[in-house]
């Protein structure tokens, strides 16, 4: 597996392997850090909706808009100038796999959040991302967690297009697809709006250690247990 720089060789690092000053996701001090009915995986797989866009950074752009006092706008360079965070954290697929010990860098939400000032009433964020309408929402109890960012670094290396770059959210409690690919806002509502998957019948919430994969016992169209397995 030379060939594949993410490919992890040996056992996941674990909390006690970390730098100093990088978060550290709780999950990471689990015992067992892999959810029920998830299995490791030591590659980083590439699951999308739709085609890959492929955004310059030249030409990228973030919003932050909804229920807050300060509508933001960032280039990439002004996205750039914030200040920067590392989180160690797993990751896990609703497809059943598992890529533990990764480290995430970027902007933290927290950062993104002093500045637009959230008023009292949003009760819930709307990631979008720029692949074909992409949403995804989740209740900003689970947004304001101190180990959410948005990721331009992927384990010391620029995430590729492949992988939701230039920028992705990372949500690492909730299940992967809540960790939007190629972000390109968030806004913030006093109601909740299902995104695209969870109107497909993924789970509106999608915590992997309740298992919380369909929103039914109606699996979302198109899945193939098996194609859908990738360790």
């Amino acid at each position: 597996m030379e060939h594949d720089p993410k490919y992890q060789t040996g056992e996941p690092d674990g909390p006690a392997d970390v730098a100093d000053g990088v978060i550290i996701s709780p999950d990471t001090y689990r015992e067992d850090r892999i959810p029920p009915g998830q299995s490791r995986t030591r590659k980083w797989p590439v699951l999308q909706w739709g085609p890959i866009p492929e955004i310059p950074v030249e030409e990228w752009t973030f919003e932050v808009t909804g229920l807050v006092e300060q509508p933001l706008k960032f280039t990439w360079d002004e996205y750039r100038s914030l200040p920067r965070i590392k989180v160690f954290s797993d990751f896990h697929c609703v497809t059943r796999w598992s890529r533990l010990g990764n480290v995430w860098e970027g902007v933290a939400v927290s950062e993104l959040i002093s500045r637009a000032r959230i008023k009292p009433e949003a009760k819930f964020v709307i990631a979008m991302g720029n692949d074909d309408g992409w949403t995804t929402n989740m209740p900003l109890a689970d947004f304001l967690q101190s180990d959410v960012l948005l990721a331009d670094m992927h384990d010391g290396e620029p995430i590729n297009f492949e992988h939701g770059g230039p920028v992705r959210l990372v949500v690492p409690r909730l299940y992967a697809w809540k960790s939007a690919k190629w972000c390109r806002s968030l806004a913030f509502l006093d109601h909740d709006e299902p995104g695209l998957w969870e109107q497909q019948g993924y789970h509106n919430h999608g915590d992997p250690w309740t298992e919380e994969r369909f929103g039914s016992d109606q699996l979302p169209p198109g899945w193939n247990e098996e194609e859908n397995l990738a360790i």
